[in-house]
């Protein structure tokens, strides 16, 4: 059993190094703070090869556009502003974490999973009536924990990965076993390290067991999301065990197979353009 504890794991998150300068914006902007579109612009453009992942998503064919969209500003009008943060945060963070080689963690499978449970998350979120950007955010983000202990931690999440593997359990499950904690329990300090708004916090850190949210709106949204993006094989990871939807959950979004027929091919497309964020 491994010695790590929750209080190190904490001292490994207070010293992560500060996020982008734009990306600290975005997040103050999901809490309705006053950042502007020329804000927003200038630090995206600052950052060639960011800007350039973005535009790159924007003129995809997914979005329908009839022109190219040359610059950001143009990426704003078209997509709107909540639209392109979310591209933003999603092209930032996916370098933030860079995992020692031989880590057990493949980054790409890590990423489009993510990337797929907050678009599954996004769409659920205008069937349920919930701001989609946060949502998107939320699924986005609900593994970040792993990304921390992968990192930081490698040896000891070793012993987990190969837990895991040895047992065909769910990843939470071995990590508790080994650990002592779950990455669920991490991506709530890195939420919070980051001052993420308190729904993306409570969502990240109850999406397996969302009835424990404070407001369990995004918690529930992000629960789903997760097991739909694993259903559709977004991550395209043979290893991935799909979990179990909490019913409780289900039903407190009001969902039916109906809508989620209706929704799910749009997400399935709409994921390879947001995938093209994972190249450089």
């Amino acid at each position: 059993m491994s010695e790590l504890t929750l209080e190190a794991v904490l001292a490994d998150v207070e010293g992560m190094p500060s996020l982008p300068t734009v990306v600290a914006e975005l997040i103050r902007s999901l809490e309705k703070e006053s950042v502007s579109v020329d804000e927003l612009v200038a630090g995206i453009v600052g950052d060639q090869a960011l800007a350039a992942r973005v535009l790159r998503v924007a003129n995809s064919p997914f979005f329908g556009i009839q022109h190219r969209v040359a610059s950001i500003h143009d990426a704003i009008v078209v997509l709107g502003f909540r639209a392109v943060g979310s591209l933003v945060l999603a092209a930032s963070l996916t370098g933030y974490f860079v995992p020692p080689e031989g880590s057990g963690i493949d980054l790409a499978v890590f990423w489009r999973h993510g990337m797929g449970t907050g678009l599954c998350a996004r769409a659920l979120a205008r069937h349920c009536g919930l701001e989609a950007e946060t949502a998107f955010t939320a699924g986005l983000l609900h593994d970040i924990g792993q990304l921390l202990l992968v990192t930081a931690r490698p040896v000891q999440y070793a012993e987990a990965l190969a837990w895991r593997d040895e047992r065909d359990c769910p990843m939470r499950e071995a990590e508790r076993s080994i650990l002592g904690f779950d990455h669920a329990q991490v991506g709530r300090m890195v939420t919070e390290r980051w001052r993420f708004p308190s729904e993306i916090v409570q969502a990240v850190a109850h999406h397996h067991d969302p009835i424990q949210a404070e407001a369990s709106g995004y918690a529930d949204v992000a629960h789903v999301a997760d097991a739909l993006a694993h259903g559709l094989d977004l991550a395209r990871d043979a290893r991935a065990m799909v979990p179990r939807i909490d019913m409780d959950a289900w039903k407190r979004l009001g969902l039916d197979e109906r809508g989620l027929t209706e929704m799910l091919p749009g997400v399935a497309r709409e994921h390879e353009s947001y995938c093209a964020l994972l190249s450089a």
